[in-house]
């Protein structure tokens, strides 16, 4: 990874005070080990006129694999050859903002002891970051770093030069420049922004990563027309992170309206206010029926199949009668959210046991699937084309044949108690169907009937006496003349 930052000078303000800011002089070439590799700091210019600081960082990609036990960092565990083969070493990233804050932490604070008037004081700066991950695009780029100031030069980098017709990839060419920010203020947008674009993090997102983003976003973030985007991403989409962060960029917001401490618009709201009974949210009360429903089965090993991000394997964890737990995805991705959450890399041996986070799609028959007792597709079917439900069907009830199988989708009849909910819209974009239960329940009862199973159904959320549950659940159970059989496989 590389990173330049340049400016200009006269005699009377030199260049060259860029190497007091950064508290680097640039007649050295040093080099710090930070928690990824070796940071070096260089200057492959500096005098009065023009004076340009480079930060390489050479990422150990062997020993961050080693670090995390192959887990958490590589995506899912098995996924043995990603954690080698990667972007880490030349893609600028979280790994990136990390070694700046370690290598530059004065000068994000904006300390000079050598020359205290530096900081404070604007100077013309260009900084040029040669490949950044974009997920968004250059359009995404240009959005977050306009509104702070910056003059945007951003140009995508082709998949391969011979071969234009490709197309263009997810890397771009950055370079930034201003005469109105000071270096301390430029450092803190890049600590912020290059994870936000990467759209990942290459550590476990903790609780201070909120404290973390405050002060680096503190004078800009609060009314940064992206703040929403900026905030979700930089936590890695952890909404009760991602709330807490935005309820204390909002008191400030307030605050600077009002001209006063953030502490006295805090305390300006009611104690009671604080006691009143919030509703249950419905992702907590699907998986609690679907706890309930695998406990009053015996199941000890479950499947979890579409786990997304992990929150159903992280509540199977908990309780001690699940011996082993899968969760399995296609999304690598997801795979990835879902060992952070479940700190995959800190957990001890006896837990780390018990569970497993496999790549995988429910389109075709898997044999690693086969002789649990339980699986579980919660949120799962109407995300698949109709006509490819019958590959899953048969993945999963004729092929694995699990002796329990619960299935929960919404209950497209509930959608109108959706007071944000627009007439005939899906509860989400990627929504292929949503059933009501007449139709879910004719389609339950089909599929029980060709593979040898019954199948019961159960209520999720308030069940109105008009349009039913917000979520339906069916729960399919081997008969016990096929139980043997499916034993026996």
């Amino acid at each position: 990874m590389f990173l330049t930052i340049s400016t200009t000078g006269t005699p009377e303000r030199p260049a060259t005070d860029l190497g007091y800011l950064l508290h680097k002089h640039p007649d050295k070439a040093q080099a710090f080990s930070t928690s990824y590799g070796t940071a070096h700091v260089l200057y492959p210019e500096a005098d009065a006129e023009r004076c340009t600081a480079a930060l390489l960082l050479e990422v150990d990609a062997v020993a961050l694999v080693r670090r995390g036990k192959g887990k958490g960092r590589g995506g899912a565990p098995d996924a043995a050859l990603a954690q080698y083969v990667n972007d880490r070493p030349y893609a600028a990233s979280s790994l990136l903002a990390v070694a700046l804050s370690a290598v530059f932490t004065s000068a994000m604070r904006g300390v000079c002891t050598a020359k205290p008037e530096l900081p404070a004081q604007t100077r013309p700066l260009r900084i040029e970051v040669p490949a950044l991950p974009a997920r968004g695009g250059p359009d995404l780029v240009r959005r977050l770093f306009e509104p702070l100031g910056w003059a945007v030069d951003v140009e995508p980098v082709a998949l391969d030069a011979e071969f234009p017709e490709w197309g263009d990839s997810r890397y771009v060419r950055l370079v930034l420049e201003s005469e109105a920010l000071t270096l301390a203020e430029s450092l803190r947008h890049l600590y912020v922004l290059l994870p936000v674009l990467d759209d990942a993090k290459h550590y476990w997102v903790a609780p201070d990563e909120v404290e973390k983003l405050l002060r680096a976003g503190d004078g800009w973030l609060p009314e940064h027309p992206e703040q929403k985007l900026i905030t979700s991403r930089y936590l890695s989409r952890r909404w009760s992170l991602t709330r807490q962060a935005m309820e204390r960029l909002e008191l400030v917001r307030l605050a600077e309206a009002d001209d006063s401490e953030v502490e006295e618009i805090d305390n300006a709201v009611e104690a009671e206010t604080e006691t009143e009974e919030k509703p249950t949210p419905l992702a907590v009360q699907r998986r609690d029926a679907i706890l309930a429903a695998l406990g009053a089965t015996g199941a000890a090993r479950v499947l979890d199949l579409g786990c997304g991000q992990g929150q159903l394997v992280q509540a199977l964890l908990k309780d001690p009668k699940f011996t082993e737990i899968v969760g399995v995805d296609v999304s690598m991705r997801a795979l990835t959210i879902a060992s952070r959450r479940l700190k995959l890399d800190r957990m001890g041996e006896r837990q780390s046991s018990r569970v497993k986070l496999m790549q995988g799609s429910l389109a075709y028959t898997d044999n690693r699937l086969k002789g649990y007792d339980a699986a579980v597709l919660s949120e799962v079917i109407e995300h698949l084309d109709l006509p490819r439900l019958p590959a899953l069907e048969y993945a999963v009830f004729g092929a694995a044949r699990p002796r329990t199988v619960l299935v929960t989708t919404p209950n497209v009849e509930y959608n109108i108690r959706w007071e944000s909910l627009p007439a005939g819209h899906v509860r989400h974009g990627d929504h292929r169907f949503e059933w009501t239960r007449e139709e879910f329940r004719t389609w339950a009862h089909s599929v029980a009937e060709r593979h040898g199973y019954a199948a019961e159904f159960v209520p999720v959320g308030p069940d109105d006496p008009e349009v039913g549950p917000p979520t339906q659940m069916a729960v399919f159970t081997l008969d016990s003349s096929n139980e043997k059989e499916a034993k026996a496989a």
